[in-house]
């Protein structure tokens, strides 16, 4: 629907914002039937519908050239894939398997999940982003996409990006740290970087970067948050720049496939609203995005949600993107999605939210904070205890 808005930055090496719907999968699909060597790709949700059979084919054409392909879906959230259409990848030479199945010999486990979404092709090309491989993010004739984006990249960052796929298709447990970044030489640096978030590995750098940011932001900070539940420090940091008046808006999501985490979230915007901080509802489709830009300079697009299980459980993958050219014409963009949103205020909640609305939205914050803290904290003596 947005799709064509934004037109690609040109230089050498190849940086682009990526929208879901037939955007994304295009390019999914380019990118595997353009592939030579070495593929792969690792999600948490991989239907087996119209959008996901095409994405099958894709895969097994390339299999048939002769290309190395390595499939790692999330054990929870790809729980549906069809167990017929795993053995006809396998028959065709595919590797796949799923991340912490969430019934296994061991114990029931749902606390660390692969929630990342990437996909690198011959250690030259990446996706990186919060879109799913689902009919819900393509689209169809009668409903439109959810809205999330991703970021494609052509540089030397797919080397390491692809050694960091092999290493947990391979489970390889010990990994050295290493920074992974590029900058690209156009008419202007644009300096980017791949950040993790994998705490149990002792890789925090996405909520590291979030905070450091908004810790330094000095005019305006727009952050799109789907499933919006920050912890304590964001949360915190978010107050103090309100404070130090920079300007704040957050787009978040009007129609959610998780109620219960929805009434938590509108819980905390009556909080946020006292610090002068905006908050703009998408009401057009579900919002699934992952992004912020903060003073027109910095970016950072991925599958991190503003939450404590991105922070402390889940396996994620952003890309920050530090170039006043690329955050400006994502807010060109941006700012088109906050013209298409309701605006709440403290009245417009007060008119919408009965007692007992406000009464169960508070209970859900309290329930929806519980669960969260205990699946991170079972993720983490499990961690401690197998590995």
């Amino acid at each position: 629907m947005l799709a064509q808005e934004i037109k690609p930055i040109k230089h050498q090496k190849k940086i682009e914002l990526v929208f879901s719907g037939a955007d994304y999968f295009l390019r999914l699909e380019k990118i595997i039937n353009t592939s030579k060597k070495e593929l792969h790709l690792q999600t948490y949700i991989f239907d087996t519908d119209s959008t996901g059979l095409r994405i099958v084919e894709a895969l097994k054409n390339a299999a048939d050239r002769d290309v190395k392909i390595y499939v790692l879906l999330d054990g929870f959230g790809s729980n549906a894939f069809s167990s017929n259409i795993v053995k006809e990848l396998r028959y065709h030479g595919i590797n796949i398997r799923f991340f912490s199945p969430l019934l296994s010999l061991n114990s029931f486990y749902i606390g660390r999940r692969l929630h990342q979404k990437v996909v690198v092709s011959d250690a030259k090309k990446v996706l990186i982003g919060g879109i799913n491989i689902a009919d819900k993010y393509h689209g169809t004739s009668f409903e439109t996409p959810w809205l999330d984006y991703a970021i494609e990249i052509e540089s030397k960052v797919a080397k390491p990006i692809q050694q960091i796929c092999r290493n947990f298709y391979f489970k390889k447990r010990r990994v050295r740290k290493s920074k992974i970044e590029d900058v690209f030489i156009a008419k202007e640096p644009i300096e980017i970087r791949v950040l993790q978030n994998d705490w149990l590995n002792r890789k925090n750098e996405i909520q590291k970067e979030y905070l450091k940011a908004i810790g330094n932001a000095q005019k305006e900070i727009i952050i799109v948050g789907s499933y919006f539940f920050p912890g304590r420090k964001i949360a915190l940091a978010l107050k103090k720049a309100s404070k130090r008046n920079v300007s704040i808006k957050l787009i978040v999501s009007g129609i959610s496939d998780v109620p219960l985490l929805s009434n938590a979230s509108h819980y905390l915007y009556s909080i946020f609203l006292k610090y002068n901080i905006e908050i703009y509802e998408w009401n057009k489709s579900v919002l699934h995005g992952k992004a912020a830009v903060i003073d027109g300079k910095w970016t950072t697009v991925g599958s991190f949600n503003m939450n404590n299980l991105s922070s402390f459980g889940s396996i994620e993958m952003n890309v920050e993107i530090n170039s006043p050219t690329f955050s400006e014409k994502y807010l060109l963009h941006l700012n088109k999605i906050i013209n298409q949103c309701s605006k709440l205020t403290t009245e417009t909640l007060k008119k919408r939210d009965s007692n007992f609305t406000r009464y169960s939205n508070m209970l859900s914050y309290l329930f929806i904070r519980f669960v969260v803290i205990v699946m991170t904290y079972f993720t983490k003596n499990r961690f401690l205890k197998l590995y």
